[in-house]
């Protein structure tokens, strides 16, 4: 598959994440009778978007009243381009949570193998009060939600007055969740998305789910896998989460258990030993001791953020956690190596003094406004919906200041950054329950089996999560990638056949399998016209601030 192609995909995956609750576990044999009670329905299919077509459909809000409230969940599919030889359907998810999958199904051409896009319809389901399914909506109005997550608006707390704030506004989120976001947020879980899709899977007349999904997308397939183990004919998680660690408990923060600082420090350190040993001429950053140099930027930042014209009359400033931020958004790419020492490169040639051209440029290239200001922009708390009911978490929001000390310690630069994630899940200011959610376990034995892909340098989801997956499942296969970047699928020509052929023909490659074709940093030389003295010259991928996907 073409760069371009796995950048579309980075670019889809890069969303929100966020946390969990502690609910009343549910047992996958009894609420799949009440998922079967459901009729199947009629999908009224009208053509949307010039190359798709859509449909939107009324399933139970609550499964154990298959008569009583409804919910509208949006539905979109690309045809198979070739019909007389398609396979079937294939539902995709990008994660998030809070990643809209009709809007990732839609974008299938630009990211998936011709391949696939000629057998199979590509089918995404909007999960429960996201994208064009009902919304969730925690808030009366825009200027409500804007006050509490005003409180919020930084890539992550460093100062104790921003803890302060921020633990606030988690605070408020969590109740107004609970409370004005009710009934939604009540049946939004993992489990409840499930089933969606397993009844849409009857309503596109599929006599089994073909699935692949991203990130938190892995945690939606391991669900399935486990409430429907003989219903899936090929299923694939790319970008793995530990489902166990995911329910998690009410003792840890959710970076505590999924470990997606220690991921994210440990491709960056990575990164930077590698740029030492590569040297000058192929690595803008070399020049050093590159990881003592980055410590040395990113400590500064601390007391001395980088302030400089906006060349529109305004300033901008440049602080730790936005120079955080940007680094880990950069680790999502492909091309993660040249991106992050780039990064640094530019930000340590301002603090020498030198030109902020480059920065400013980066800034204006990925401005954009507030996901709060008009139109109401539910994203945040359509992600949390899901976090905080899916798993356990401590009870007061008070305690993350001190929770996520310590996993900066363990991992620095992101434990800071990744801990903060689930603040608004503390279990006595999120009090919503959703008594469907399915908490495990996750050790089913699958009719067929299912495929397990991680990536050593998955800035997200921990390569450690799909390792531990897989220990948890009887009959998986897992395909581990040197890729860099968040995900695997597009990275490189072994990872995408072994996927492609497993979702086509249902064989999985064996278990064990490495894939090391993928491109790696620093191989070739660095352009003329840049060098280690002057950065700025050639601009990295634009990335977020801040990617919220853990999960993507």
């Amino acid at each position: 598959m073409p760069l371009k192609k796995h950048r579309l995909l980075t670019a889809a995956l890069a969303g929100i994440v966020l946390t969990g609750v502690a609910v009343a576990p549910a047992t996958a044999g009894g609420l799949r009778v009440l998922t079967d009670a459901v009729p199947t329905p009629k999908l009224g299919w009208y053509k949307c978007y010039e190359i798709a077509e859509c449909a939107t459909v009324r399933l139970p809000l609550d499964y154990r009243k298959p008569k009583g409230p409804t919910t509208e969940i949006a539905v979109l599919r690309v045809k198979a381009r070739n019909q007389a030889k398609r396979v079937g359907s294939l539902f995709v998810n990008p994660g998030g949570p809070g990643g809209s999958s009709t809007s990732f199904a839609l974008a299938a051409p630009e990211f998936l193998s011709d391949s696939l896009l000629e057998r199979f319809d590509v089918v995404g389901v909007d999960p429960r009060g996201i994208g064009a399914s009902e919304q969730v909506k925690c808030f009366p109005s825009v200027r409500a939600q804007t006050e509490v997550l005003g409180l919020m608006n930084v890539p992550f707390p460093v100062t104790a007055a921003e803890e302060r704030n921020y633990v606030a506004g988690s605070k408020m989120l969590g109740r107004a969740c609970s409370t004005t976001g009710k009934p939604l947020t009540a049946f939004s879980s993992t489990a409840e998305v499930a089933r969606d899709m397993e009844v849409v899977r009857r309503a596109v007349g599929d006599k089994k789910l073909t699935y692949l999904g991203f990130s938190y997308g892995s945690a939606l397939g391991q669900y399935y896998a486990n409430m429907f183990p003989d219903r899936f004919r090929a299923l694939v998680v790319d970008g793995v989460l530990n489902p166990d660690a995911w329910v998690g408990n009410p003792g840890q923060i959710l970076d505590q258990r999924l470990r997606s600082g220690d991921g994210a420090y440990k491709a960056l350190i990575e990164i930077l030993k590698r740029c030492d040993k590569a040297g000058e001429k192929k690595c803008v950053f070399a020049a050093g001791d590159p990881v003592k140099r980055f410590a040395q930027v990113a400590d500064r930042l601390k007391t001395k953020p980088v302030e400089f014209p906006d060349g529109a009359g305004g300033t901008i400033k440049v602080t730790y956690a936005i120079f955080i931020g940007a680094v880990l958004g950069t680790l999502y790419s492909t091309d993660a190596g040249a991106g992050v020492t780039q990064l640094a490169a530019e930000v340590a040639a301002v603090q020498a003094g030198g030109s902020p051209a480059a920065l400013l440029k980066r800034v204006n290239a990925t401005k954009a406004a507030r996901a709060y200001d008009f139109p109401y922009d539910n994203g945040f708390e359509a992600g949390s919906t899901v976090i905080c009911t899916d798993g356990r978490h401590p009870a007061r929001a008070e305690s993350w200041p001190a929770a996520v000390d310590r996993r900066e310690h363990q991992a620095p630069y992101f434990g800071r950054s990744w801990g903060w994630v689930d603040s608004q899940c503390a279990g006595q200011t999120w009090t919503v329950r959703d008594p469907n959610a399915y908490t495990g376990p996750f050790t089913k034995r699958t009719t067929n089996k299912f495929l397990i892909v991680g990536n050593y340098w998955d800035p997200a989801t921990n390569y450690q999560g799909a390792v531990s997956s897989r220990r948890l499942a009887p009959n998986a296969s897992l395909l581990s990638s040197n890729n860099w970047g968040h995900t695997a699928y597009g990275s490189g020509v072994c990872a995408t056949t072994a996927i492609d052929t497993y979702l086509l023909t249902g064989k999985a490659p064996k278990d064990g399998k490495v894939c090391t074709d993928a491109a790696q940093p620093f191989t070739t030389p660095l352009p003329s016209t840049m060098s280690a003295t002057v950065a700025g010259k050639q601009r990295p991928p634009v990335v977020s601030p801040r990617p919220v996907s853990i999960l993507g």
